[in-house]
């Protein structure tokens, strides 16, 4: 049975980083992947005029989203860095909460509670109490990005997707981030190791790991 998913993540980018692989494999499986992004990550780049630096961006996740099939990409326009502050307001959580009964979702993605970066765990605590104020039924899951080591939720269970074969649609869309050049030479790295080291642990060549949130 095909199924709908979302991808909830902070910024342009974030999408492809935690779960690249794994959209390709759901798209190519015929099911409908969503990706919904909070913020342009229009701070990115403070010596160019927010709205210049927000075109790029957004065309940059159009792009990379449909290498990887995403059926469809939302901005909901966030200030980038100051989402933590932004996801309190009522009218944010009621907006998630109708993107959710809209699509109604078999699964959602969205970042892990042990990312550093603030935004990221804003996202986070956004989607679990919002998927908790409507009863969602469906399966939700985090992924990383900065995060390098789990802590909290290590024994937690775990969804496992071999990406071997959508491995290079994942990096192909990454490619597509040019105006993130210094952090996609940071993360590039760490991107191949997670998904060779998880790959090595479940008999695989490259997977990507998700904790089961509920």
């Amino acid at each position: 049975m095909k199924q709908t998913i979302l991808i909830c993540s902070a910024h342009p980018d974030d999408e492809i980083l935690g779960c690249g692989g794994t959209i390709a494999k759901y798209s190519k499986e015929g099911n409908s992947v969503i990706s919904i992004i909070f913020s342009y990550g229009e701070s990115s780049h403070p010596h160019l005029k927010k709205y210049i630096t927000t075109r790029i961006r957004v065309k940059e996740s159009q792009k990379a989203d449909k290498i990887v099939g995403c059926k469809e990409t939302i901005f909901l326009g966030l200030p980038d860095g100051k989402i933590s502050t932004k996801v309190k307001n009522k009218s944010t959580r009621e907006k998630i909460k109708k993107l959710i009964k809209k699509y109604k979702p078999d699964k959602i993605f969205t970042h892990s509670i042990e990312d550093p970066f603030p935004d990221h765990r804003a996202i986070y605590k956004l989607i679990i109490d919002s998927a908790n104020e409507i009863n969602y039924k469906g399966n939700l899951y985090s992924f990383d990005i900065w995060s390098i080591i789990r802590i909290k939720k290590r024994n937690a269970p775990k969804l496992i997707v071999d990406i071997s074969p959508t491995f290079k649609l994942k990096l192909k869309a990454l490619k597509c981030f040019k105006s993130q050049g210094i952090s996609m030479f940071q993360l590039i790295p760490a991107v191949y190791a997670r998904a060779i080291i998880n790959g090595i642990n479940y008999n695989h060549k490259f997977v990507e790991v998700f904790n089961k949130i509920k």
